[in-house]
C-alpha cells in the first residue's frame, strides 16, 4: 500500500512508476529506465512525446494570454481550432460549431445536454433518454457513466445512475445471439430498433457509440453494414447519433474520424485525448449544422458551459497538434503502421494458445486473452491475468494497457490494448509484439496464482 505521499491513486495495492521525461515513443522513469509507450499514455500521445513545435506553440501562447472566460469574451486560438475542426469534419455535417472543454467525459456530458436541448427546442421535451451499448465507456461523471456500459464501474455507483437503456455491442467473436456474420442479419444493429420501440421513440434523444470500442472491449470493430443500419434507425425515429471519438478520432484509425470508415455522418462528434496529444487538457464537442441551427432558431441560448472550456492555451496546443498531424501526414501513417502492427500481432500470436482474438483498425489494436482457445473459455476474474500481463510487460520496458476486466459479459474477460503514437517505426512494432508475446506466455502459462 502506497502511504508515503499524498496522491490518491486508483489502487491502494499498486506501486506506480514515476515518469520524469518523454521523447518520441519512449518515456523514462526517475531511475533512467526506458519504456516504449505502446499506449500513448492512455490513447492520448499521438504525435509523440517532446515535440518541439508543440512546445514552441505553448510558449508563444503562454507569453500572450493563457486564459479568457468564453462566456464573456472570445480568443483567437478558440476560433482557429473551431475552424480547423470544420476542415476535419466528415462530409455531411455541414457548417459545424464546436464547444471546447477539458476532457472526454466533459465532451460527452455536453453532447448529452445539447442533444436534449435540440429536441426540447423543437417541441419534443420528452426525448430525454440516451441509448448506449454494454461494454462501452463514455466518461466517469454520473451522466456519462449512465450512458456507459462498463459494468464494473457502474455497479459501485448504481444508486446514482440515470435510467438509460443499453444494447449489446457488435462483438462478432462472442456474438450474444450465437450467430455468424453475415447470416446473422446484423441482429446487433437491429437491436437498437427493438429497444427504441420498447422505450418509445418519443422518449429517446440519442444513441451514443464508440465507432471502434475502447478500453471496455479493446478495439472491437463492427461489421461493414453496422453503422449504416444504426444511422437509418436513428433517422427513422428522430434520434441523434453521437459518435464518441474520444479514443478513435483524430487520425488514430487511419482516417480523421473512425466513423468515416463506414461512410456514415454523425450528428455530434465528441473528441479529446489525441486532440491535444497530451500536451494540454482539451476536449471538444462538434455539432452538425442541423443540431445547432435548431437551437439558434429557438431560444438562441446554449445551456452549457465550463470554466476552462475554450481557454486560449489549450486551444493553441490543439491547433498546433492538428497542424503537425497534417504537415507530417500522420493520419496516413497511422493507417499504414496500424496495418503492420495488427498483421505482426496476428502472425506472432497464431500459435499462442492464450490469445483468442486479435482485432483493431489503424493504431487501435486489441488482444483478447483466453484460458482455452478452442472453447474461448476465460480466465477466472480473481486471477487478474490482464493486469499481470501489463505488469510483466512494464518490467520488460513496454507500456501496454490491460482493459477493464469484464469485456465478455461485464464480469469476466481479459484483454490488452495497444494504442501507440503514430510515429512508431518497424523496429518499435517488432519490440511491442515480441515483448508482449513473451509476457503473455510467461503470465498465462502460470496463470493460477495459487
Amino acid at each position: 500500500m502506497e502511504t508515503d505521499n499524498h496522491v490518491l491513486y486508483g489502487s491502494f495495492e499498486s506501486e506506480y512508476v514515476t515518469i520524469t521525461r518523454g521523447d518520441g515513443v519512449y518515456v523514462y522513469d526517475e531511475d533512467g529506465n526506458r519504456y516504449l509507450d505502446a499506449v500513448g499514455g492512455v490513447c492520448v500521445v499521438n504525435i509523440g512525446h517532446g515535440v518541439q513545435e508543440i512546445v514552441d506553440a505553448m510558449n508563444k501562447q503562454a507569453a500572450e494570454v493563457t486564459y479568457t472566460y468564453g462566456g464573456i469574451v472570445d480568443n483567437g486560438p478558440r476560433q482557429a481550432l473551431a475552424q480547423k475542426l470544420q476542415d476535419w469534419a466528415p462530409p455531411g455535417m455541414g457548417h459545424t460549431k464546436s464547444l471546447f472543454c477539458s476532457g472526454g467525459a466533459e465532451a460527452n456530458e455536453a453532447a448529452l445536454k445539447l442533444a436534449y436541448q435540440y429536441h426540447r427546442e423543437r417541441g419534443n421535451p420528452t426525448k430525454r433518454k440516451f441509448i448506449g451499448r454494454w461494454q462501452s465507456y463514455h466518461g466517469n461523471t454520473v451522466a456519462t457513466l449512465s450512458m456507459s456500459g462498463r459494468t464494473p464501474w457502474r455497479s459501485v455507483n448504481s444508486p446514482l445512475l440515470l435510467d438509460f437503456p443499453h444494447i449489446p455491442p457488435p462483438y462478432c467473436y462472442r456474438c450474444p445471439w450465437d450467430l455468424n456474420y453475415p447470416e446473422c442479419g446484423l441482429t446487433c444493429a437491429n437491436e437498437l430498433q427493438r429497444v427504441i420501440r420498447q422505450e418509445g421513440a418519443e422518449n429517446i434523444a440519442a444513441f451514443i457509440a464508440e465507432p471502434v470500442i475502447g478500453t471496455s472491449m479493446s478495439a472491437v470493430v463492427p461489421p461493414d453494414e453496422y453503422y449504416g443500419i444504426i444511422r437509418n434507425i436513428c433517422d427513422e425515429n428522430d434520434i441523434l447519433f453521437i459518435a464518441d471519438e474520444v479514443m478513435s478520432g483524430v487520425g488514430r484509425t487511419g482516417k480523421k474520424w473512425a466513423i468515416e470508415h463506414w461512410g456514415v455522418t454523425p450528428d455530434i462528434i465528441t473528441s479529446s485525448k489525441g486532440l491535444a496529444g497530451g500536451y494540454s487538457p482539451l476536449g471538444a464537442m462538434i455539432l452538425a449544422e442541423k443540431v445547432w441551427t435548431a437551437i439558434a432558431d429557438g431560444s438562441g441560448k446554449v445551456s452549457h458551459s465550463t470554466t476552462y472550456g475554450g481557454n486560449p492555451l489549450s486551444c493553441a496546443v490543439g491547433l498546433a497538434v492538428l497542424e503537425y498531424i497534417e504537415q507530417h501526414d500522420l493520419v496516413t501513417k497511422a493507417g499504414v503502421m496500424g496495418d503492420r502492427l495488427i498483421a505482426a500481432l496476428e502472425e506472432a500470436f497464431a500459435d499462442v494458445p492464450y490469445v483468442g482474438d486479435v482485432r483493431g483498425k489503424g493504431l487501435f489494436a486489441g488482444v483478447e486473452l483466453v484460458a482455452n482457445r478452442e472453447t474461448k473459455e476465460t480466465f477466472p476474474v480473481e486471477w487478474n491475468v490482464g493486469h499481470r500481463v501489463e505488469a510483466d510487460a512494464l518490467k520488460n520496458g513496454l507500456l501496454v494497457l490491460a482493459g477493464v476486466t469484464g469485456l465478455v459479459d461485464g464480469v469476466v474477460g481479459d484483454h490488452i490494448e495497444l494504442v501507440p503514437p503514430y510515429v512508431i517505426e518497424d523496429e518499435h512494432v517488432e519490440f511491442i509484439v515480441s515483448t508482449l508475446r513473451n509476457s503473455i506466455l510467461t503470465v498465462c502459462a502460470n496463470a493460477d496464482p495459487t
